[in-house]
């Protein structure tokens, strides 16, 4: 299933109430605004759209967000709204089972490279490696696509994000061999503590989203828990990984304070503290927002 039937799929029933704003402003680090609009396309899709996730998010305290590109397309479009918005910065790659499907052209790198170098497009991703959805005959394009990836962020001295399914080894091979980035995001890390302090050992920073609040994942929630504040971000990944109590309906933005409430929770953190550790990480990873 591709990511935007999928996300037809997550889009059943009514949004999510708002929740209580953050006592601080904090940033949600992942998000893909195309695909909760569900209507990119050449022309992109009414600025208005775009306003009203952006405001939403703003008045409960999610006053910055990372838009991210899965493919050439998206990546444009993610590319052009963070270069006429001062709330969002771009990321921008070919995901991994769009590379182990064959969209891992050369051409389709070169233009990743060529997004890259804009002045608002702080990371290459999402990126990585997936063995859950890619079957074995695609995991070695996935493999070059991923090395591709590094080579374009660290060229741009930008972030990369990482995507990680069933395959936290060989991604961590594939760093070990061609050296991470001085900034590397694990987005919606979802392994266990020991991964995670294996992650943390090589300095690279541990994104969570609503994940980390469903019920089948206290691996996760424990992997967060000893997460330095330094060290985690916090995402939506909208419009999917809606956090408990609202698993599976549509997510956007404006639903991130949910997953930071759980945050300060599971690392004991004063909500205010926590949301000034999360911007200033991601100040620190995705550089300046203005």
């Amino acid at each position: 299933m591709s990511r935007s039937r999928s996300a037809r799929a997550n889009r059943q029933g009514e949004r999510p109430p708002t929740p209580e704003p953050l006592p601080a402003a904090a940033v949600d680090s992942h998000c893909h605004l195309d695909i909760i609009a569900d209507s990119l396309s050449a022309d992109g899709f009414p600025d208005v759209d775009v306003e009203v996730e952006l405001a939403a998010a703003a008045a409960v305290g999610i006053t910055r967000v990372v838009q991210v590109g899965v493919d050439v397309a998206s990546s444009q479009w993610s590319a052009d709204l963070a270069a006429r918005r001062t709330d969002v910065l771009a990321m921008v790659a070919l995901h991994p089972n769009e590379a182990g499907a064959g969209a891992a052209t050369d051409e389709a790198l070169a233009e990743i490279d060529r997004l890259a170098g804009q002045p608002r497009v702080q990371g290459i991703g999402e990126t990585g490696l997936d063995h859950y959805r890619t079957g074995q005959d695609g995991w070695a394009i996935q493999e070059h696509s991923f090395r591709a990836h590094i080579d374009i962020a660290k060229r741009h001295g930008i972030a990369l994000m990482i995507h990680t399914r069933d395959a936290y080894e060989d991604m961590l091979r594939v760093l070990d061999e061609e050296g991470a980035p001085e900034h590397t995001v694990l987005h919606c890390y979802s392994s266990d503590a020991d991964t995670a302090r294996r992650c943390l050992d090589r300095g690279l920073v541990l994104s969570y989203s609503g994940t980390v609040t469903f019920a089948n994942a206290r691996a996760t929630a424990q992997a967060a828990a000893i997460t330095p504040l330094d060290q985690m971000l916090v995402e939506t990944d909208a419009p999917f990984l809606t956090p408990t109590p609202f698993r599976g309906r549509p997510n956007a933005p404006y639903l991130t304070p949910y997953t930071i409430r759980a945050l300060a929770e599971l690392t004991r953190t004063d909500l205010a503290t926590l949301c000034e550790n999360l911007t200033a990480t991601a100040e620190r990873v995705f550089g300046p927002w203005h």
